[in-house]
């Protein structure tokens, strides 16, 4: 091939490749997948391919062929992940393997990459993920003509196989966090004056759905991130009530309301984090810098 010819293509290949998918650089300078993108990237490019291939090879099915194929032809399944998330890595592959090996479709799985940098958490740059309820990837959303009708959040509730069964003889699994799928479900139809007006029944719900404080502190930030900062305020609180002897809860709180330019609560709750954890800098440093915007 002349040199010209093949530095030619060789522009346009990597055209063609920058226009295909979103790419963006994480605080620590690493490049990841943002947007909807085809499996090819996972399985060839340089830099997913290593994880993507050793845990689909990894994944070991059994020897007994699964007979599921006709109960999920007409299934679509939305997996929205992190290529920067360790789960990510791990269930991803090891989903895609399981799928090929039930005889399904490629065609059918659609990949939807979400950032994790804190202006933008968890979200997409066409914002697929909006009015998905998506806190915790991989989030794996399965649809029957463009209706969920089943979801497997961050990690199967008994193991994949089973999951894939149940949810495919129409018997599937309440997925993980339950209680940030629940609060992110009222935030969706119901108004917040109502929920404000229903807290401790809300409350009462939510000590038996949520099992540690990271669950809805994970829901928070994705609502902060998606500018829903009332919403996401009622759910910080929330978790204070629920985990009063976290200091993390208050800290979370606190930065909430400071962004919010809630500037006094914001300080009373860092001094929470204080009384719980005399030696946190963070809260030390917040305390001084609202004491400063407090004083007049």
């Amino acid at each position: 091939m002349k040199p010209i010819l093949f530095m030619v293509l060789c522009t346009v290949f990597t055209y063609t490749y920058s226009q295909d998918i979103n790419f963006y650089k994480n605080a620590k300078g690493d490049t990841h997948i943002c947007g909807e993108f085809n499996l090819d990237y996972l399985e060839h490019d340089s830099i997913y391919s290593r994880w993507f291939k050793k845990n689909y090879s990894e994944f070991k099915l059994p020897n007994k062929r699964l007979k599921l194929k006709s109960k999920l032809k007409k299934t679509t399944v939305d997996i929205y992940l992190g290529t920067w998330c360790g789960d990510s890595k791990k269930w991803v592959p090891q989903f895609v393997k399981l799928w090929d090996e039930l005889g399904l479709k490629r065609s059918q799985l659609r990949f939807i990459g979400l950032y994790n940098d804190d202006e933008r958490y968890k979200t997409s740059p066409d914002g697929e993920e909006k009015g998905q309820q998506i806190h915790r990837v991989p989030a794996f959303i399965f649809k029957s003509n463009n209706i969920e009708y089943a979801r497997i959040v961050e990690s199967p509730k008994n193991d994949l196989i089973t999951d894939i069964a149940q949810i495919a003889l129409g018997f599937p699994s309440k997925p993980n966090y339950e209680g940030a799928n629940y609060l992110f479900e009222l935030f969706d139809t119901v108004s917040l004056d109502s929920l404000n007006e229903t807290f401790n029944l809300h409350y009462k719900t939510l000590r038996r759905k949520t099992q540690q404080s990271k669950e809805l502190n994970t829901l928070g930030y994705v609502l902060l991130r998606s500018k829903r900062n009332k919403e996401a305020l009622f759910c910080f609180e929330l978790n204070t009530y629920l985990f009063k002897y976290d200091p993390n809860v208050y800290d979370s709180f606190g930065e909430a309301l400071a962004l919010n330019g809630e500037h006094l609560k914001a300080l009373n709750m860092y001094k929470k984090v204080l009384a719980l954890d005399p030696e946190n800098k963070n809260a030390k440093t917040q305390i001084k810098t609202l004491e400063a915007l407090t004083t007049f």
